[in-house]
This record gives structure tokens, sequence and C-alpha cells, in this order.
């Protein structure tokens, strides 16, 4: 194997390993987003943890972040609780943090 052939795997391996944990970082992320949006919507234990599943997967299924930002103001809407987008948007960032932090990366 030439110099380059090794240049060139390292770099597949490390474009990889950063998609890899950028799709765990957005997973945990939305699941922390998930999480608080079910207190909001007064939701508790397993229903909860069920309500921060359906926003990770809905947001692999769907339109990425604007698709976790609609289904969770809608759901807002239908329950009466007093958040906008604005605010669902800021919580979004708080939670990248946060998810960036528990997995160890850096920003």
């Amino acid at each position: 194997m030439t110099t380059f052939d090794e240049r060139e795997k390292a770099s597949e391996k490390k474009f990889q390993t950063e998609q890899e944990l950028a799709f765990k970082t957005k997973a945990r992320r939305n699941h922390i987003l998930g999480l608080w949006a079910a207190e909001q919507l007064g939701l508790k234990g397993n229903a909860a943890e069920a309500y921060a599943r359906e926003i990770v997967t809905g947001a692999l299924a769907k339109h990425g972040d604007e698709g976790v930002v609609n289904k969770i103001s809608s759901d807002f809407e239908k329950k009466g609780v007093k958040h906008d987008r604005v605010r669902i948007n800021l919580e979004l960032e708080r939670c990248a943090a946060a998810a960036r932090k528990q997995l160890g990366v850096p920003k």
C-alpha cells in the first residue's frame, strides 16, 4: 500500500467517524428535546420516554430539524402550551449543547 492509499483510507475513516458522531449527537439532542417537550406537555415516565423516542424517529423520517420543531409546535398548540417556535428553537440549541457535552464532542 502506498502512502497516498494510506492517507486516503485514513481520510475516509475520519470522515466516517465524524458522520457517525454527528448522527449520534443529533439523535441525543432530539431525545433531550423530546423529554423537555414531554415535560411541557405534562407527560411523565414511560409516556415521556415514548414521546422522546417519537421525536427522534420522526426527525429521521421527516424534514430534520424543521420537522421536529413543527411536530412539537403542533403538539403544544393542541395542548395549549404557550411556547412558540422561537422558544422551541432556543431549546433545540440548548439541547444540542447538552448532547455535545454528554458525548464529549467539541463545539
